[in-house]
Protein backbone atom coordinates (compact mmCIF):
# COMPACT_ATOMS: atom_id res chain seq x y z
CA UNK A 1 0.00 0.00 0.00
CA UNK A 2 1.31 3.43 -0.91
CA UNK A 3 0.74 6.23 1.58
CA UNK A 4 1.59 9.90 1.14
CA UNK A 5 2.87 11.41 4.35
CA UNK A 6 2.60 15.20 4.24
CA UNK A 7 4.13 17.02 7.19
CA UNK A 8 4.38 20.74 7.85
CA UNK A 9 7.10 22.01 10.17
CA UNK A 10 6.34 24.24 13.13
CA UNK A 11 7.23 27.87 12.44
CA UNK A 12 10.85 28.77 13.21
CA UNK A 13 11.94 25.12 13.53
CA UNK A 14 14.45 24.98 10.67
CA UNK A 15 17.29 24.34 13.13
CA UNK A 16 15.36 21.42 14.65
CA UNK A 17 15.09 19.96 11.14
CA UNK A 18 18.80 20.46 10.48
CA UNK A 19 19.79 19.00 13.86
CA UNK A 20 17.78 15.81 13.22
CA UNK A 21 18.31 15.41 9.47
CA UNK A 22 21.03 12.74 9.71
CA UNK A 23 18.92 10.61 12.06
CA UNK A 24 15.87 11.05 9.80
CA UNK A 25 17.81 9.97 6.70
CA UNK A 26 19.29 6.99 8.56
CA UNK A 27 15.77 5.98 9.63
CA UNK A 28 14.62 6.10 6.01
CA UNK A 29 17.51 3.85 4.99
CA UNK A 30 17.14 1.35 7.84
CA UNK A 31 13.37 0.90 7.51
CA UNK A 32 13.30 0.39 3.73
CA UNK A 33 9.69 1.64 3.63
CA UNK A 34 10.21 4.86 1.67
CA UNK A 35 9.59 4.85 -2.08
CA UNK A 36 10.17 8.58 -2.59
CA UNK A 37 10.81 11.54 -0.31
CA UNK A 38 11.89 15.14 -0.16
CA UNK A 39 11.44 18.34 1.77
CA UNK A 40 8.71 20.88 1.16
CA UNK A 41 10.16 24.36 0.71
CA UNK A 42 8.99 27.77 1.86
CA UNK A 43 9.03 30.91 -0.30
CA UNK A 44 12.70 31.50 0.54
CA UNK A 45 13.71 27.98 -0.50
CA UNK A 46 14.20 26.76 3.08
CA UNK A 47 13.01 23.30 4.14
CA UNK A 48 9.60 23.67 5.79
CA UNK A 49 8.02 20.22 5.71
CA UNK A 50 8.19 16.75 4.22
CA UNK A 51 6.54 14.74 1.48
CA UNK A 52 7.22 11.04 1.88
CA UNK A 53 5.71 8.19 -0.12
CA UNK A 54 5.66 5.10 2.08
CA UNK A 55 5.33 1.59 0.68
CA UNK A 56 3.91 -0.35 3.64
CA UNK A 57 1.47 -3.18 4.39
CA UNK A 58 -1.35 -1.00 5.70
CA UNK A 59 -2.26 2.35 7.28
CA UNK A 60 -1.27 1.10 10.74
CA UNK A 61 2.26 0.44 9.46
CA UNK A 62 2.34 3.93 7.95
CA UNK A 63 1.20 5.47 11.23
CA UNK A 64 3.85 3.51 13.13
CA UNK A 65 6.52 4.62 10.67
CA UNK A 66 5.48 8.27 11.09
CA UNK A 67 5.40 8.01 14.89
CA UNK A 68 8.96 6.68 14.99
CA UNK A 69 10.46 9.16 12.52
CA UNK A 70 13.20 11.11 14.32
CA UNK A 71 11.72 14.36 13.00
CA UNK A 72 8.42 13.54 14.70
CA UNK A 73 10.15 12.49 17.91
CA UNK A 74 12.05 15.81 17.94
CA UNK A 75 8.77 17.74 17.83
CA UNK A 76 9.45 19.23 14.39
CA UNK A 77 5.99 18.90 12.87
CA UNK A 78 3.02 21.19 13.33
CA UNK A 79 0.79 18.81 11.35
CA UNK A 80 1.12 15.37 9.77
CA UNK A 81 -1.35 13.85 7.32
CA UNK A 82 -1.28 10.28 6.01
CA UNK A 83 -3.28 9.64 2.85
CA UNK A 84 -3.61 6.46 0.79
CA UNK A 85 -2.01 7.20 -2.58
CA UNK A 86 -2.35 5.64 -6.01
CA UNK A 87 0.68 5.92 -8.30
CA UNK A 88 -0.43 6.62 -11.88
CA UNK A 89 2.63 8.19 -13.54
CA UNK A 90 6.33 7.55 -13.01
Amino acid sequence: MLIALIARDKPDHLQTRKDNRAAHLAYIEETGSVAQAGPLLDQDGNMAGSLIILDVADMAAGEAWAANDPYNKAGLFEAVELITWNKVIG
